[in-house]
Order: C-alpha cells, then sequence, then structure tokens
C-alpha cells in the first residue's frame, strides 16, 4: 500500500518548491527583523554611551571653571584688603599733612621744612593714590571675568539638563523596544505550547493508551525497545509503522502552526549508564545519537520536512530513573520527542 501510495504522489503536482520558497521567504524576514532590532539598539546604545561621555566632559569643565572661580574670589579678597591698607594709610597721610599744616601755621622758623614736609607727604598721597586706581581696575577686571565664568557656567548647566533629557528619552525608547519584543516572544511561546498539546494529543490518541509510551512535562517519552534492538540503532519493522503515524501527525501539525513562528521537533536519544563492551558504537552516546539520527532519516522519508527536525544523543548522562534495577535501566533507554523554539 505505501509502494502505492508513492506512485500516486508521482502523479500529482510537487508542492516541495513552493514550500521551500515560501520557508525561505520566511526565514528572510525574520532575519531581517532581526537585523532591524540589532541596528536600532546598537544606533540607541552608541547614542547613550556618546551622551555619558559628553555629560563627562561638561562634569570636568564645570569642575575647572569651580576652581577658577575659587581662585579668583581668593584673589579679590586680597585686593580687598589691600585697598583697606591703602586706605588707612591715605587717613594716615592726611592726618600727618593736617598736623604738619598746623605746626608750619604756628612756628614761622620751621614753615619752609614744614611745607617740605607736607610735600613729600602729598606726592606719597597721590602714589598712594595711583596705585588705589590700579588696584580697583583689577577689581573691576576681576568681576567682569567672573560674570562671563557665571554666563559660561549657565550655559553649561543648560546643556547638561538637555543632554541629560536627551539619555532619559533613549533610555525611554531602549525599555519600549525590549518590553514589545518579550511580549512578542511570550506570544510565540503561547501559542507553540498550544500546538505542542495538540500535538501530543494526536501521538497519544495514535500510539494508544501504552505503558511505555508516556508524556513527561514538554516531552513524548517512548521506551528504545519500541524501535530498536539491544544495542542497535536499526528501526525494527513494526517501530517503522508506528512512526509512519507519527510522520503523517508532524506533516499534518506544519500545515497548522503559522509560518512566522519558529520550531523545530527535537528527537533525543538517551541510554542506560551500563557501559557498552564491542559492536559497532564505542560508547552510549554514540549508541543514542545513532537513534536518534534513525529515527529523524525516517521521518524525513516520511515527509515531514528536514528543517523541523533535530536529532541529539545524551547517552546515559539525563537518567529519569537513577536505580540499579532492570526496570530503572529500561525507564532510561528511551526516544523523546519535544516541541520546542528554533
Amino acid at each position: 500500500m505505501a509502494l502505492a501510495r508513492y506512485r500516486r504522489s508521482e502523479g500529482g503536482m510537487n508542492y516541495w518548491p513552493g514550500f521551500v520558497d515560501a520557508l525561505s521567504t520566511l526565514i528572510l524576514g525574520i532575519i531581517f527583523l532581526l537585523t532591524v532590532f540589532v541596528v536600532v539598539q546598537f544606533y540607541l546604545q552608541q547614542e547613550v554611551a556618546g551622551k555619558d561621555t559628553a555629560l563627562q566632559q561638561l562634569n570636568a569643565q564645570i569642575a575647572q571653571l569651580t576652581d577658577l572661580l575659587s581662585m579668583e574670589k581668593t584673589g579679590k579678597a586680597d585686593l580687598e584688603d589691600q585697598i583697606a591698607q591703602l586706605r588707612a594709610s591715605l587717613a594716615t597721610a592726611q592726618s600727618d599733612r593736617d598736623k604738619f599744616k598746623g605746626v608750619a601755621d604756628g612756628i614761622g622758623a620751621g614753615a619752609a621744612a614744614a611745607q617740605g614736609k607736607i610735600g613729600e607727604l602729598t606726592g606719597q598721597l597721590d602714589s598712594q593714590k595711583q596705585i588705589t586706581a590700579r588696584a580697583l581696575a583689577q577689581v573691576e577686571v576681576l568681576n567682569q571675568q567672573i560674570a562671563a565664568f557665571r554666563r559660561q557656567l549657565a550655559a553649561l548647566e543648560q546643556a547638561l539638563d538637555s543632554s541629560e533629557k536627551k539619555n532619559a528619552d533613549s533610555q525611554s525608547r531602549i525599555g519600549e523596544l525590549g518590553q514589545r519584543l518579550n511580549l512578542a516572544l511570550a506570544h510565540r511561546v503561547q501559542e507553540l505550547s498550544r500546538y505542542r498539546s495538540d500535538f501530543f494529543g494526536k501521538l497519544r490518541d495514535i500510539l494508544g493508551n501504552r505503558p511505555d509510551v508516556r508524556i513527561v512535562g514538554d516531552r513524548f517519552v517512548l521506551q528504545s525497545e519500541l524501535f530498536f534492538d539491544t544495542g542497535k540503532a536499526d528501526l525494527k519493522p513494526d517501530a517503522q509503522a508506528e512512526l509512519d503515524k507519527v510522520g503523517a501527525a508532524l506533516v499534518e501539525l506544519e500545515k497548522q502552526i503559522p509560518a512566522n513562528i519558529a520550531w523545530v521537533l527535537r528527537v533525543d536519544g538517551h541510554t542506560d549508564v551500563r557501559p557498552i563492551t564491542g559492536g559497532q558504537f564505542k560508547s552510549n552516546w554514540d549508541l543514542s545519537a545513532a537513534r536518534a539520527i534513525a529515527v529523524v532519516q525516517y521521518l524525513v522519508a516520511k515527509g515531514v520536512s528536514p528543517q523541523r527536525l533535530v536529532a541529539a544523543g545524551f547517552g546515559e548522562f539525563q537518567p529519569i530513573d537513577t536505580g540499579t534495577t532492570e526496570e530503572a535501566y529500561r525507564r532510561n533507554r528511551r526516544i523523546e520527542f519535544k516541541l520546542t523554539e528554533r
């Protein structure tokens, strides 16, 4: 009957090229979306990094300006002290001049000497006035520099506020994109979980309620004795009939799952802990991998897309029963089907 179905399929239309084109278009679309997301995230990270660098430079400039302002304030205080001292000296000189004028008026004999002293004091007073004028000019220059520094500091603070606002906007956009991506991924996982439940239910109906077939979590577990003889990786004839049913269910599942969901059926091979002695396989790892590959190749031959299948061998390193009885060994020798994301 299988040969007859094969001949009838040769006379019908070949859907395989169309399916490959659709799958290639799907993959290119997903790659394009991932590329756009990566480019956007890279651009936003570059922008945030640039803003952080500019912020550090602005902080350094503010620190320098603060130091300069402190130095200028100190210099201004020193000049004001000098002016106060000069004014005190000027008051003292004026007092001495008045004193000598009184002495000159009262004593005629010492008028010439007093007049000379007055001239000397007047010269000193003029010199002190010039020094005071220069000091006042320096104070005015310092005041102008301080005002310029304050204007520059205000401009830097404004630029800093603008940079912090842009940085906050960028962080908000990155968070929004991440949240949208997480929601999309969660939706995909929920959809895949629903199809996984439907698929496992169909497998249970197809294979029947048998003690050597069970569902454990998100995996469909079948004992290796259903498919292989001890120490072998060649499918038994009666196992091929069972796998035909599994392959038909997978082909039907491919039609039901939307094309935008990236999924695969992982076929896992497991053995018990007892080492292999002799034969074509060097280790339990080789045997488990060969059995998983044999199942995958048979499903591909039955029309399942190879892009939807993964073969994995775990050897004896993932036991479900840690006992050392024959029953524990039998439970650990198994083939698992797991419908998962690619």
